[in-house]
């Protein structure tokens, strides 16, 4: 593999497989509940169970690729989202599907953390921004997909042959990654493991980026988890809010590549990021406030993904290769939590104050300390440049 293109690729495609693991519990949530007999409550546990590792082994999952080489340690991660598959197609046990979910999201944390670090290993300092909005897009094509095929097939077949297809597509990319994929020249290999300690600044600067991308999901994930409750609300049917919601994840799956590609041609990283964000959140805000809402969730998918690539960018602009993989460790520990305690965030509010609606308005508050969060990061990361430079003439 020579081509940092062919390498996005493969990476993108196994992450597909990430995300369509992910989904499989929510896609197939009926069948679920029906063969194991259990309710929401519990099937909540399922679905967050997948995420949830990420709060505490993102640093790790970071360290253990510096320690083994990121490859050997994402084979190791797709080896357990397999086993872990394989536990929840096959085992009649409630218990069982827990644990299997369990291994499976840890694997998902080793993925995500060390195939984000070789997506900026091949592009550093060449088309970052692009390269990580198509890369994070991986993530909404892998649940669209999950949406569309595993129901039919459950239908067709069986639940059961539908959870061995997930178990089958990640060992497909378990296989692919181990086939076809090579590092590019120079990149950091397992023997570096001295040389992994980020320094004060630095380490900030990435904790402001990770704050910035777990708000950036956070907010996202209002639009995902409440969006169908505030139209149901509105008197929709339980299918009409469940298809409306889903067309702003079909359009973010075209506006996240789409910013990266703007902020890398124009060179305008900042100012794309900023005016995506802004215009998400004025969006989310009058989403709840029109009767134009098919327009409002159109412009929401249109607007709400130009953002990703560039803030996918930032760890770039302040690790150096020796740093990068426990600075990705850090910066997804943000994500992880985020993503996990803003549903629960926006549930309370919703409980607290009797409607659905307040979610959106939390995910726009959510964007505006995105941009906040940007000011500090900058300011980090420019002083962090200029101890780098005047530190080896002291």
């Amino acid at each position: 593999m020579t081509s940092r293109w062919q390498a996005l690729a493969l990476l993108f495609s196994v992450r597909v497989a990430m995300a369509f693991q992910f989904q499989a519990a929510a896609a197939l949530s009926p069948l679920i509940m029906d063969a194991f007999n259990v309710g929401l409550a519990d099937l909540g546990l399922l679905i967050g169970l997948y995420l949830s590792p990420g709060i505490i082994l993102a640093i790790p999952g970071g360290s253990i690729g510096k320690r083994f080489g990121d490859k050997p340690s994402v084979l190791f991660g797709l080896g357990l989202m397999v086993c872990g598959g394989l536990i929840i197609a096959l085992s009649p046990l409630w218990e069982m599907q827990l644990l299997g979910r369990l291994f499976a999201g840890i694997g998902g944390v080793i993925l995500n953390v060390l195939m984000t670090k070789m997506v900026t290993d091949w592009f550093d300092g060449r088309e970052i921004a692009t390269a990580m909005g198509i890369f994070v897009n991986s993530w909404p094509v892998g649940i669209a997909l999950a949406l569309v095929v595993l129901p039919p097939i459950a239908e067709a077949g069986s639940l059961t042959l539908a959870l061995l297809f997930v178990a089958a597509l990640a060992a497909a990319g378990l296989i692919a990654l181990a086939v076809f994929y090579r590092a590019p020249a120079g990149a950091d290999g397992p023997a570096a493991v001295k040389k992994q300690k980020l320094a004060g600044l630095t380490m900030a600067a990435v904790i402001a980026a990770g704050a910035i991308w777990g708000l950036y999901n956070g907010a996202i994930g209002m639009i995902f988890s409440f969006g169908p409750a505030i139209l149901a609300e509105r008197g929709w049917s339980v299918s009409e809010a469940s298809s409306a919601t889903s067309i702003v994840l079909w359009l973010v799956a075209v506006s996240v590549p789409l910013g990266g590609v703007i902020a890398d041609r124009t060179g305008r990283r900042n100012l794309v990021l900023v005016s995506g964000l802004l215009l998400f959140a004025v969006l989310l805000v009058a989403g709840v406030r029109t009767d134009a809402v098919l327009p409002v969730f159109v412009m929401l998918g249109l607007v709400g993904g130009l953002a990703a690539g560039p803030i996918m960018s930032l760890p770039a602009a302040v690790l150096r290769a020796e740093t990068r993989a426990v600075g990705m460790g850090v910066f997804f520990t943000l994500f992880y939590l985020a993503t996990v305690l803003a549903p629960l965030l926006g549930g309370w509010l919703a409980s607290l104050t009797g409607s659905a609606r307040v979610t959106f308005d939390m995910g726009a508050v959510m964007l505006g300390l995105c941009c906040f969060g940007l000011l500090i990061f900058e300011r980090l990361a420019a002083a962090a440049r200029d101890r780098a430079v005047r530190q080896p003439s002291g």
